[in-house]
């Protein structure tokens, strides 16, 4: 006796897997506010230990993303999303019952591990479960859902730290990832396997993933230890060195760690690279927002976390209004918008508007609006047609490099502020701040000339005219 699958609802997936991106991306936030508590709860360790509960999350979410992925197309996304989403509601429990910071950062370093695995197979299990024509929608909601954690993760985070301390911003994740992981038992497809039974290439797999977490680390310390440090030179050193390797060996691998099919699209490599440069700036915009207004116009945390709400809710409408958009060639042409808009936006940052004393109205506001604006247009954009390249049976694969693009142009990013931080006479200050905005302007601008560069990849070819009869004629 056979039974059969019941149809698959698109949007009760895309509600599903948008959920599990909402929690993910809220530890990035969240747990940057707690980070002075939790410093005081373990007053021996030393600053730069303290930094890994960070970064620690940041470094495996980095790192697997594109390995989880390729998994996930070969023994079932499903598969892969329950049991990171479990692995993540656990690993959130030790983070709240850690007695030790130790603990508490190999915790930390399971749940980006988890993070990474559940996010590029939710997306792949949305794209597979949504027809072809309401994908650009649906990749839409799911940024939706990732904007959506940095508007209320500042709000949410400062309630729970007020009222409960640092270990409830992770103990809220039990309630949530045992409802999620109800509801995927429930609503996901069971048949949900990809490119077929072979597991790809585990050595080349282990060189990729360890190769973006020493890279990621060597960006994301390289500020504390010392640019020049041999740490994070050699650390960076073997990282490229791995990632190397392990496309190398991918060419010539029967079940590759990196297929690198996928990348043979221009349109693919394009998309992958504005993503890079818009994740860059979006980095630096994030990180150096609220360090401005608490540094340089003396905000309270509470008034800084309202501000940036703005740029929040903007991203998020950005984002519903791209998903509505249709075809190549216009999303193309919302992208470029997108970014001229986030350089609008960098460039007002960069100005007289921000200067020592506070201009919310007409310095805040419409830079607000304009970057997280554009940020939610171009974001949608550049994803809708990276995933538009991709075959069905490689969705989570090709998303995975296509996240692990994203995250590593972050990584460089915030090292670039740090590095022109660090440069400028009087480090923290507000020349250096205008230094940074003008650093991000001008890679705002490379981006807008990168997707120019798809619209003349998009472009048919024109058909050759009729010939001529008099050319005809002389042509014999």
């Amino acid at each position: 006796m056979t039974t059969t699958q019941p149809p698959v609802d698109p949007a009760r997936v895309l509600a599903l897997c948008s959920g599990t991106t909402f929690i993910a991306f809220l530890d990035f936030s969240v747990v940057n506010l707690a980070f002075p508590d939790i410093g005081k709860d373990f007053p021996h360790a030393s600053i730069n230990t303290l930094t890994w509960i960070v970064s620690g999350y940041a470094v495996l979410f980095a790192a697997l993303l594109a390995p989880a992925g390729r998994i996930a197309d070969s023994i079932g996304r499903r598969t892969v999303f329950l049991v990171s989403l479990v692995a993540f509601t656990i690993a959130s429990l030790g983070c709240g019952l850690a007695p030790t910071v130790g603990w508490l950062i190999a915790a930390r370093f399971l749940q980006g591990a988890a993070a990474g695995g559940m996010i590029p197979a939710g997306l792949g299990l949305i794209l597979a479960s949504t027809p072809r024509e309401r994908i650009p929608r649906a990749v839409g909601a799911w940024s939706m859902a990732a904007g959506f954690s940095s508007v209320i993760g500042p709000s949410v985070g400062g309630v729970l730290l007020r009222v409960f301390g640092w270990r409830s911003v992770f103990f809220i994740n039990l309630p949530f990832g045992l409802l999620l992981l109800l509801g995927g038992l429930a609503v996901l497809p069971r048949h949900t396997r990809g490119s077929g039974d072979q597991l790809p290439d585990p050595v080349g797999s282990v060189g990729l993933g360890v190769g973006i977490a020493c890279l990621v680390s060597a960006l994301t310390e390289g500020d504390s230890w010392g640019w020049t440090d041999p740490r994070t030179l050699g650390l960076a050193a073997f990282g490229l060195a791995l990632s190397v390797l392990a496309i190398a060996r991918s060419r010539r691998h029967r079940a590759p760690a990196v297929d690198l099919g996928v990348w043979r699209s221009p349109v693919y490599r394009l998309a992958n690279l504005g993503l890079g440069l818009l994740s860059l700036t979006m980095f630096v915009w994030m990180l150096a927002a609220p360090l401005f207004a608490t540094a340089i116009w003396h905000w309270t945390v509470l008034e800084t976390a309202g501000a940036l709400s703005i740029g929040g809710v903007a991203s998020m409408v950005g984002a519903l209004l791209a998903g509505r958009v249709t075809g190549p060639g216009r999303h193309v042409r919302v992208a470029v918008l997108g970014c001229l808009m986030f350089a609008g936006s960098n460039a007002i940052w960069a100005s007289s508007l921000f200067g020592s004393r506070p201009d919310f109205w007409a310095g805040w506001v419409p830079a607000a609006i304009l970057g997280g604006g554009g940020l939610g247009l171009g974001f949608t954009c550049l994803s809708t047609l990276a995933a538009g390249t991709i075959p069905p049976l490689k969705f989570a694969g090709g998303l995975g490099m296509t996240l692990a693009v994203r995250q590593v142009g972050g990584a460089v990013g915030v090292a670039g502020l740090a590095a022109i931080m660090a440069a400028s006479t009087r480090p923290g200050s507000l020349a250096a701040f205008h230094h940074v905005y003008a650093a991000a302007l001008a890679a705002n601008l490379c981006c807008a000339l990168v997707v120019l560069g798809l619209a003349a990849v998009l472009r048919p070819a024109r058909a050759p005219g009729p010939v001529p009869a008099a050319a005809a004629e002389r042509a014999g």
